[in-house]
């Protein structure tokens, strides 16, 4: 089809009034000549595309703009088809609203008519009556036009001014709702400042604090290594003692309790025996009597031995205890 500076020729404008469902009546083939359904599609895209291109470019002519240039691909004859779809379901919505307007405004004139042919026959016509009457009956019009009101009755502005009453208490109190809330949101926000100062400041003391905190690391790292070396020197230390411990005999037996308590009896034994050593002492300043010298030297022997084989009983039975 041609096209003469975004339009078309006369052939193309005839062909715009038809509609999709005439253009698949005229172009799909008889389904008894068992054609194929790929060739149905095919021809189904074709009228689409036709359809969809017809009314796009009415549109243009009609806007008096010239139409733009672009690729027919199968997503852009849908996208096309889709759009002359909608439109046209929506022209045809609009003309009967505006169908509907039109013959309601043919209908509000004939009243008009017969109020004012009426109004004439009573002497009360628009010329007949004064400049301030005239005046209030137009403001009285336009307030009923604002109220949304088909009539001047007091009852009729009454209802209005009631449904505007409660009409404004609703945006009252929407609007102390909405005040509310954001004063709400206000302090949230200040509070949010607030909280984001804060951990700016605590995030700058921290980065602060990085390069202290990485010097006491590698000071707790090289401290960490000195005492993992003393721990190996310790354990070193340790197996060596108890190496040593094995080899002189040591055992679990001899603990600290034995040991002290072997230190007091000790210390008993220390106890009864001085007062033997003080009487030989004693012994010794005597003048020299071989006789009985010799019976006193052989008592205290007999003493003195029989104090040691109590002193290794004793030590015996401890023993034999903590075994």
């Amino acid at each position: 089809m041609e096209r003469k500076n975004g339009g078309f020729s006369d052939c193309g404008t005839y062909v715009l009034q038809f509609r999709y469902e005439d253009l698949a009546m005229g172009c799909c083939v008889d389904g008894n000549n068992g054609e194929s359904s790929g060739k149905q599609n095919l021809i189904d895209e074709s009228i689409k595309g036709t359809f969809g291109s017809l009314y796009w470019i009415r549109g243009f002519d009609a806007a008096g703009k010239e139409v733009p240039d672009f690729e027919y691909t199968p997503r852009s004859i849908a996208h096309l088809y889709n759009l002359a779809t909608v439109s046209q379901a929506k022209t045809q919505a609009a003309n009967i609203v505006a169908n509907d307007f039109r013959q309601k405004a043919a209908e509000y004139r004939s009243q008009a008519a017969q109020i004012r042919e009426i109004l004439e026959n009573v002497g009360l016509a628009q010329e007949s009556l004064p400049s301030n009457v005239v005046a209030s009956a137009q403001v009285l019009a336009n307030v009923a036009n604002l109220l949304n009101i088909r009539d001047t009755e007091l009852s009729s502005f009454l209802v209005a001014m009631g449904d505007i009453s409660l009409r404004k208490t609703g945006v009252d109190e929407k609007r102390a709702k909405v005040h509310k809330e954001s004063k709400t949101l206000l302090e949230y926000t200040r509070k949010a400042i607030a909280r984001l100062t804060y951990l700016k400041r605590t995030l700058a003391q921290l980065e602060d604090d990085v390069a202290p905190c990485d010097a006491q690391m590698e000071n707790w790292k090289t401290n960490l290594g000195v005492m993992a070396s003393k721990e190996r020197q310790y354990m070193q230390q340790y197996n060596n003692y108890r190496a040593l411990q094995n080899r002189v005999g040591y055992t679990l037996e001899i603990n600290h309790g034995v040991l002290v308590e072997m230190a007091e009896h000790r210390k008993d034994l220390e106890k009864k025996t001085k007062p033997i050593l003080d009487t030989l002492r004693s012994y010794q300043d005597l003048p020299p009597d071989k006789a009985l010298a010799a019976l006193a030297i052989e008592d205290k022997k007999r003493q003195y031995a029989a104090a040691e084989k109590y002193l290794e009983d004793v030590l015996q039975s401890a023993l034999a205890t903590s075994d």
